[in-house]
Parts: C-alpha cells; structure tokens; sequence
C-alpha cells in the first residue's frame, strides 16, 4: 500500500451495504449463480456504482464491496476440492462462533438474538437462519484453481473502467486459513496442522491471483483474536498462542513469495453486536499477528472495548515501512461518529507510528453490520475527518 505521504490515506476492510435490489443477487455471486451475461450487464455496473461513491466520498484504496464472499459450502467449493456437507449432530454447531464462553454468560442476550436471526441487529435485515449442516472435509483439500476468482477480479477491473474515474489504490479480501477452520471442521486429516497447511495451501493461488492482477491483497483473519472465546474449555494463554502461531505460519506459508507491500493483513474481534467482554487483549496476540508477513496491519481500534490499547503500540518495535490501518470508525454501533473525532483519532496515531505510517481504516466491514444509510454515513464523515487530520499534520 501507499504510505501517506501527503495526507492521511483512507481505506476500509471490505464488506459495503448491498445496493437496494442487489441483496439477492449479491448472495448468488457469492454460490457461484450468477451467468457470465448477468455480470456483464447487472453486476458491473452496479459494482461501478460502489466503486463511484467511494472515491467521490474521498477514500483512497477501494475495494468491489465483498459481494462475491460468503460462507458456506457453495462459495467454498468453487475454490477447493475435498468438502462435503453432513447434519448436524446434537450438540454440534455449523461454525465455531456460534458456541462461545460469552455465550454461556450472555444467555438471554445470545437467544434473543437467535430467535430473530440476527448477529448484528440491523433495522429491516432479512433472518438468518441457523444451519442445520456443517462443512466437513472428507478427502484431500487442494486448490480448484482461479477461475471463480479471476471472474471477480475481472468485474472489478471492468467496473472500475466503467465508472470513468481514476482510482488510485484497489484491494481485495480473502479469508486465511485460521479463519476458514472456523466454518470447515476436519474429518480426514490425522491432525490439526495438516488440515490447517492443507487449507492454505488451497488458497495460496488465489492470494497470488489478486495481487497479479494488480490489486492489494487483504487477508481477513478474525480467528487470531475470535479463536480465545471459542475454545473450550477456556485454553491456557501458552497453549492459545500455540494454537493461534500455527496458523499464522500457515498463512506465512501460503504468502511466501508474495511482495511484503502488496499485502495487509487485517484481524478484529468478531463483527457481531455483543458483549465482547471475553475479547482476548491485544498485548497477549501482538507479537504473533506481527509475525504475518505483511505490510500493513489493519484492526480495531475505535471499537469501545479496544480503543485504548492504542498504548499497546506505543511499546510495539516495527519493521520499517510498516504501515498501520487503525479502525477510527466503529461498525458496532449506529452513531455516526463525528468527523472531529475521527482527525483526533488519527492524529493521536500519528503521534504513535508517524503520520507517513498512518492509513485510516474501519474496524470492521460496514455492509450488513449497520444499516446501509448508516454505513455510507460513518464512510463520508471518516473521509471528512481524515482531511481535518491532514490539515492538522501537514
């Protein structure tokens, strides 16, 4: 990524708000439904439309509003072989964050939320339903290849060209390996870090495939800080970091080669609207998630349960040319934050790693985590506040 050179750049992490009407069709993009006809004439110019308010809104690195990701065994088999679906079993959930300690505490919370279908509690969202089959893998995972990923990235390139604009940075997000176990449990390999380098290196052409295209790759890897409420028993913090550096190395693996500059690396704590009060602190996965070879990091940081471990970083050695993309606008709420208090923020984390190493970020992906309005809102004020940063520190 671009340093921020002559301001203070902005990006977000991926997911935007569906356009209305485009929900339906969003969801089969993501199954692989969607005909090579229908994406040249409803998906790119909607995705053209995204990419438009984006850079009139004034954001820096764009991404294609995550409309072609999901999770499931749809969009999962159009990249990797070995997968397979069987019923649930009592006691057994579809995906590991739907069994966490705080939910054990926050038991009323947590089923209030379930009867209404929701992880986010978004005015008018469609239920989701709970799942009544969980992915499995049943033989060898290998990489299908980048075919289905190569349809994506020639959507954005050709929404891009037409939305007549010049856009100065473009990223894509791709979950890595430690977040994927989250959705496919493993019942063929004989131990947990075959199956955890098997699923990185299925996705290793992928992370290629977007950076040969000429695009930022993002990783998306909630499972480094998520994974601490959702084993349990509760692990000992040795044991967790075992746990959590296996995966990093997988990632590591499936990186390797790729330029330190084309990649990012973003994690939070769960994009859900709950208590949070069993949120790993980031002192205990710092050095860990450092580790990723990456050269940007990405995470919350205007979140209310993590906002102050800015003083985490204060003690923190990074590499040179490190860039950091704090969060300065939350997706966990529905207050609109005022553009003073995103130039504070950023101005505060300027002071920490230099303004040249700042990128404004999101802590999370605002599309289906607030409502739309409100998404595209926070978006325009974070934008306002990174140009009252740049005034400030230029």
């Amino acid at each position: 990524m671009k340093h921020s050179a002559q301001k203070i750049r902005t990006s977000h992490v991926g997911r935007l708000p569906a356009p209305a009407g485009f929900v339906d069709t969003a969801a089969r993009l993501a199954r692989g439904e969607v005909g090579d006809d229908e994406v040249a004439a409803r998906v790119v110019p909607v995705v053209a439309e995204v990419v438009k308010r984006q850079v009139e809104i004034g954001l820096d690195c764009i991404g294609d509003g995550e409309y072609w990701s999901a999770i499931g065994i749809k969009s999962f088999d159009l990249q990797m072989t070995g997968l397979d679906t069987r019923p649930l079993r009592p006691g057994e959930v579809a995906a590991m964050r739907e069994s966490t300690r705080e939910r054990d505490v926050f038991r009323a919370l947590y089923a209030d939320m379930d009867r209404v279908g929701t992880m986010a509690c978004v005015p008018g969202e469609r239920p989701i339903p709970r799942a009544a089959e969980r992915v499995i893998v049943s033989g060898p995972v290998k990489s299908k290849g980048t075919a289905a990923t190569r349809r994506q990235l020639d959507c954005f390139k050709a929404a891009i060209a037409r939305s007549d604009l010049a856009v100065d940075e473009a990223f894509v997000p791709v979950l890595a390996p430690g977040w994927l176990d989250h959705f496919i449990y493993n019942e063929h390999y004989k131990n947990d870090e075959e199956f955890v380098y098997a699923l990185a290196e299925a996705m290793s052409d992928k992370y290629r495939a977007i950076v040969d295209a000429g695009f930022t790759l993002q990783i998306d890897d909630p499972g480094i800080a998520t994974s601490w409420d959702m084993l349990k028993p509760e692990p000992s913090l040795t044991d967790y970091r075992k746990y959590v550096l296996l995966r990093i190395e997988a990632l590591n693996h499936a990186l390797d080669g790729i330029p330190l500059e084309k990649v990012r690396y973003h994690w939070c704590w769960g994009s859900w609207h709950g208590a949070h009060v069993n949120d790993i602190p980031l002192r205990h996965i710092i050095d860990i998630a450092l580790k990723v070879k990456a050269q940007t990091y990405s995470f919350e940081a205007a979140n209310v349960r993590h906002q102050h471990e800015i003083d985490v970083w204060k003690e923190v050695k990074l590499a040179p040319d490190t860039i950091l993309m704090p969060g300065v606008i939350s997706h966990a709420t529905n207050i609109v934050e005022h553009p003073e208090l995103v130039a504070r923020r950023l101005v505060d984390w300027a002071g920490v790693v230099g303004r040249e190493n700042v990128v404004g970020g999101a802590d999370c992906g605002m599309g289906g985590r607030v409502h739309a309005e409100i998404g595209w809102a926070k978006l325009a004020a974070f934008a306002e506040g990174a140009a009252l940063a740049t005034k400030t520190l230029w």
